[in-house]
């Protein structure tokens, strides 16, 4: 099949390059000159594992190609597959601009039948408002489906190429068979709904699993003043096969270019059928305290904080991505200014992103972790990059001026803590205290 793409974020990237494999011809289009040039020479304007070599790949056996001419890139395809983003409005409202703009630049470009796929993640009702759009800008017939996708950043190639499951949402039952074979070798469990529970489908995952993360917080939480540990919690809840392993590990909180936008959308999208979605607005709510948890430890282990030094670890919202959207290292790192510390960072892969976007005097931006590290009155791991879990903390704990380590991760075990000197404060677990074992956080504990 013949396919264009229009978005080269994420989804739009993946996707096409993706279905290349299949087979497809591919055209992923972008109005940003600057980013097709660079896809033609095979560089990537995200970072995620393996897409480079699957573009270059695809390249030169002559199934991909990039372009930034939405008209001639329509007109060569069957399907026109919508992955623009979707950014949040103030109030938390999806913001629907680009897709309409998109959708009305589709419909002046047709000549002929197509098949219009949305995977951009949009609230229930916007396929039809496509639908309108499109009319009004072209007399040929054409066809909706939509197909929410549900990649996760740094695996993206991986959940696409083997999801655990394709919905597709359509009003045309004839297209379940075109729809079934431009999915072929994905997956054979492919989901057939109504268009609008296909856009709710996507919403509602988002939200049970943003659910299951402030779920777990909150009982880590409790772990620390009871003396539990949430490690072992989560794995004791996970082996019941109704509630699963997924999803309950134990942090500061989600971020990101989903969950964040997408529990706040589907909040106003209750709102807007007057119904109060009092559970997600607990859930954001928890969501966004947890984070400020690695402040309060601070404060516990080294008082005020101005003056200090505070080293981090992780600026990106997960590993394997350089996607700094929503990340709570952002706020974190905000608040330790505002205190008065000196913080110094690093990030394997993310640095250069989230520097765009905050920057201060106040902040030392490092070439290696160690160096975050060195002369440090603490430091705080923020994102569970694999270089973090490996590396030497007896040597980590020598080189800092205090050796208090804030785990907002979870990444380290009672034994990899132990012998190393390091004061060691977790989430949900009971703190281990220099050379010693553990020392639970029951509250009036000493």
């Amino acid at each position: 099949m013949n396919l264009a793409v229009i978005g080269t974020g994420y989804v739009g990237l993946v996707s096409g390059v993706c279905f290349t494999l299949g087979g497809n011809h591919v055209i992923c289009v972008d109005k940003d000159e600057d980013k097709i040039a660079k896809l033609k020479q095979m560089k990537s304007p995200i970072y995620e594992p393996g897409i480079e070599t699957l573009i270059e790949m695809n390249l030169k056996e002559g199934r991909l190609q990039f372009s930034s001419d939405i008209q001639e890139s329509v007109r060569r395809s069957d399907i026109v597959i919508l992955a623009v983003g979707t950014p949040s409005l103030p109030n938390g409202e999806a913001n629907l601009q680009y897709i309409e703009s998109a959708a009305a630049d589709i419909g002046r470009a047709m000549e002929g039948y197509k098949i219009i796929m949305t995977k951009s993640t949009v609230p229930v009702g916007t396929n039809e408002k496509i639908r309108q759009i499109i009319a009004a800008n072209t007399g040929y017939p054409f066809d909706i489906v939509s197909a929410p996708e549900f990649l996760r950043e740094g695996s993206a190639i991986q959940d696409t190429l083997h999801p655990d499951r394709i919905i597709i949402g359509l009003d045309n039952p004839a297209l379940e068979p075109v729809m079934r074979e431009l999915h072929q070798g994905f997956t054979d469990n492919i989901v057939v709904t109504d268009i609008r529970s296909a856009e709710m489908i996507k919403y509602a995952s988002n939200a049970f699993l943003a659910t299951k993360i402030s779920f777990i917080n909150e009982i880590a939480n409790i772990c620390e003043k009871v003396g539990a540990d949430v490690t072992e919690v989560a794995e004791g809840m996970g082996l019941d096969k109704r509630i699963g392993s997924s999803f309950l590990q134990a942090g500061i909180g989600y971020g990101g270019s989903c969950f964040p936008k997408d529990t706040k959308a589907l909040i106003q999208i209750a709102g807007n059928v007057d119904y109060e979605f009092k559970l997600l607005k607990s859930v954001v709510e928890v969501n966004q305290g947890q984070r400020y948890m690695i402040i309060a430890k601070l404060h516990e282990s080294l008082g005020s904080l101005h003056g200090a030094s505070i080293g981090i670890w992780g600026l990106a919202f997960k590993p394997n991505t350089d996607d700094v959207r929503e990340s709570p290292a952002r706020e974190i790192i905000e608040a330790l200014v505002t205190e008065g510390a000196h913080v110094k960072v690093y990030d394997p892969i993310a640095a250069d992103n989230f520097r765009q976007q905050y920057n201060h005097p106040n902040i030392q931006w490092c070439a290696v972790a160690e160096e975050a590290a060195s002369g440090s009155d603490a430091l705080c791991l923020l994102t569970d990059w694999g270089v973090f879990k490996d590396i030497n903390l007896h040597l980590v704990s020598a080189s800092m001026r205090k050796p208090i380590l804030i785990d907002g991760r979870n990444v380290y075990s009672k034994e990899q803590i132990e012998g190393t000197g390091l004061e060691y404060y977790s989430v949900g677990r009971p703190r281990m205290g220099g050379l010693s074992g553990y020392s639970p956080s029951v509250a009036g504990a000493v």
